[in-house]
């Protein structure tokens, strides 16, 4: 299956998300620190990033920015437990593939995944 990374800065929540697409068969790797998480991603070049938008020293988007820079095909879908239209847009603009908002659906994270794979293998 898919190589996956999570950040969010809350534990659990990564931790979820991560017994989530582990149940489907993905190789998931959370992370709670955005230096890690972007270590990790120049080392491994993942297929999917579900990064929140809230982070600690950065935000989502910025990390996005980032992960682009150095992994353009990693398809990146975006977490937020406040939804607002300007960042939807500028998380889009910057190459975000999804959008999710918190607290997360199971079936809508992992139908998600599943539309963002297909995408990538055409």
């Amino acid at each position: 299956m898919a190589r996956i990374i999570v950040l969010d800065d809350v534990l659990d929540a990564g931790v979820m998300i991560k017994r989530i697409l582990s149940r489907k068969g993905h190789e998931v790797e959370s992370f709670t620190e955005e230096e890690d998480a972007l270590v990790f991603v120049r080392e491994h070049k993942p297929e999917i990033a579900i990064l929140d938008i809230k982070l600690k020293k950065m935000s989502g988007v910025e990390v996005l920015d980032e992960i682009k820079k150095v992994s353009p095909a990693t398809r990146v879908i975006m977490l937020t437990g406040y939804p607002t239209l300007d960042t939807a847009r500028e998380a889009q603009k910057l190459g975000a593939f999804e959008y999710c908002v918190k607290p997360i659906d199971k079936d809508e994270l992992e139908e998600k995944v599943a539309i963002a794979l297909e995408e990538a293998a055409r």
